[in-house]
């Protein structure tokens, strides 16, 4: 059961502290909480002061003072309206902060997701952590306007508990108990009494609302798979609809919405128990310090109307104080689960990390030309795919790799990326040149076509004249007027016509080393032959590392390297057939 425990703090404290410690927004942060904090203070003033307000208001007109009761109208309107200005103003500073620190934690938990391909080594070395998208967008929204409110909430308790503690038990002194035909006064009665109400309001708010804890976390998950699966169905629209797998879909739509439904339910019953016993706590708190009075008020008649109402304001702003977790009780349980999803996200990317510093044993170093020094790729679980590879490819130079399915063409490539930690080696390439890779299945990101021809890494200056030649190199003149376009185009386009556009990258971004992962596959044999020879043409200083399986793509390449699965390879230089004869390539 997931509770309040030393852990949840000490992983609350930990990812709370690097914004108010460490970030360069830390000093106008300080300054905002802290001025937060003065309003507060300020409105815990205006409540002390309204308190004695009620006492001689009601006074006044128990004796018919028109002239004093109308007096401290006046002054209950001037005191009403500087506790309005400090509420007000309070929340605007609240949600400025709240702003700031979602945008810095957004950066920070963004960055962490991105580096070093952590997105992806969660999805394949971890356990994928359920939806981390929404994590960042509304996990954070949510942890950090609940902490500030909470945190503002706990600390107006205390300043209200610390100012009016004092107030109620000097009124406790007014207070006679009558017991066997004497009177009685107990040193703080009014404080014990409200000391005693509290805690056994926490108590059973505390075993009543504990299961909206582990429930509200739940559902935050069975949403977002909900969420999450009708995504995946727009964004594979066309090949379940060629399925016609509109069914099997649905079926999966109501299994996971039955969890939200199912769960929701027990929400809803968890929350009415709770609210019945919040409400009633807090109907009876409203009597509750008039019943503990009334000895003083009828037999002795020690406190008039305006006193009884003192009691009655000062009474409960200390209980109101004291049951702070009373009447926070489902914020608190919705904090909670907001925080545990940020705790197990953090906790998943620092597994990965662990997991990539302690099996990446492939160094990567700067060197002149791509260079690679016995380098041993092996699957998580210890099963070797290639055994010590030694290669060395020149700028200019093209190789391609071949192999059955499954014996390691795809995770070769990935090792050579940088972003496969299993295994052992050297891989040397030079740093100033910023290697493209490309896989069989291109991604576009949201935007004009523009936008998807110079991703990833942009081309600066770039006219229309020369995207629009590219794309007629391409076989792609059709889009040449649709460069401002912003269209969902991982749909618009065919993955063949998408494969065209990954080549039209490469022309366009000039990179020294391009390693191409089936990139071609779905293009035919004589449009493959085309975008091939055109490479060539524009860049010839460009080399190219290939994956493929097609014996034709061994005419666009000097030598092959062939994984013979087992760990073993071979590397041989391509021989092409010219006038008759055969000569081989420059190694």
């Amino acid at each position: 059961m997931k509770q309040f425990n030393g852990a949840f703090f000490r992983d609350l404290w930990r990812m709370t502290k690097p914004y108010w410690w460490h970030s360069e927004e830390r000093w106008m942060a300080r300054g905002v909480f802290a001025f937060i904090i003065l309003l507060n203070l300020f409105m815990v003033f205006i409540s002390y002061r309204i308190t004695e307000w009620y006492a001689v208001f009601w006074n006044a007109l128990q004796h018919f003072a028109v002239n004093a009761a109308w007096h401290q109208m006046l002054i209950f309107l001037g005191l009403a309206t500087l506790y309005i200005v400090a509420a007000v103003s309070q929340t605007f500073f609240t949600q400025m902060l709240e702003i700031h620190w979602r945008r810095w934690l957004t950066k920070h938990y963004l960055d962490a997701w991105l580096a070093k391909s952590t997105f992806y080594h969660m999805q394949v070395l971890g356990d994928g952590t359920d939806n981390p998208d929404q994590r960042i967008s509304e996990d954070l929204a949510s942890f950090t306007g609940q902490t500030l409110n909470i945190v503002i909430g706990l600390l107006s308790s205390v300043t209200t508990l610390a100012a009016f503690v004092f107030m109620l038990w000097d009124l406790s002194a007014m207070i006679t108990i009558p017991w066997q035909g004497s009177l009685y006064t107990i040193p703080g009665y009014l404080v014990w009494a409200a000391l005693i109400y509290s805690v056994f309001g926490t108590i059973l708010t505390a075993l009543i609302g504990r299961p909206l804890i582990s429930l509200n976390f739940n559902q935050e998950r069975y949403q977002a798979d909900f969420r999450f699966s009708m995504m995946r169905l727009r964004e594979n629209s066309e090949s379940i609809a060629l399925y016609g797998g509109e069914t099997e879909e649905r079926h999966h739509f109501l299994q996971r919405f039955a969890n939200v439904y199912a769960n929701y339910w027990r929400i809803i019953w968890r929350s009415m128990r709770l609210n019945w016993w919040v409400s009633g706590y807090g109907q009876v708190a409203i009597i509750f310090p008039i019943l503990v009075s009334m000895p003083a008020y009828f037999v002795n008649k020690a406190i008039g109307i305006g006193g009884l109402q003192q009691i009655a304001s000062a009474f409960a702003q200390v209980q109101g104080a004291l049951s702070f977790i009373v009447s926070s009780y489902g914020s608190l349980a919705s904090w909670h689960a907001v925080v545990d999803r940020l705790r197990f996200f953090e906790q998943s990317m620092d597994e990965v990390r662990v997991i990539r510093e302690t099996h990446y044993q492939i160094e990567r170093k700067d060197g002149p030309r791509l260079i690679v020094k016995g380098l041993n790729v092996r699957l998580p679980d210890g099963r070797e795919l290639i055994h010590h590879l030694d290669l060395d490819v020149r700028r200019g130079e093209h190789l391609l790799i071949m192999g059955p399915s499954g014996g390691g063409k795809s995770t070769l490539v990935r090792a050579l990326a940088g972003i496969w930690p299993f295994g052992e080696g050297v891989v040397e390439i030079p740093r100033s040149d910023r290697p493209l890779f490309l896989p069989q299945k291109p991604y576009l990101p949201l935007g004009t076509l523009r936008d998807v021809l110079v991703y990833p890494f942009g081309v600066p200056g770039i006219s229309d004249a020369r995207l629009q030649q590219v794309l007629h190199l391409i076989g792609m003149e059709a889009l040449a007027d649709k460069l401002e376009d912003a269209r969902l185009w991982s749909h618009v386009l065919s993955l063949g016509e998408q494969q065209r556009l990954a080549f039209a990258r490469i022309l366009l971004q000039k990179p020294q080393w391009v390693f191409l992962d089936e990139a071609s596959s779905a293009l035919d044999e004589p449009a493959e032959d085309a975008l091939y020879h055109t490479l060539v043409e524009e860049l010839p200083e460009t080399a190219i590392i290939s994956v493929g399986h097609r014996s034709s793509l061994l005419q666009h390449h000097q030598r092959c390297l062939r994984l013979q699965g087992g760990g073993r390879w071979h590397l041989e230089i391509v021989v092409h057939p010219v006038h008759g004869g055969q000569q081989p390539a420059p190694a």
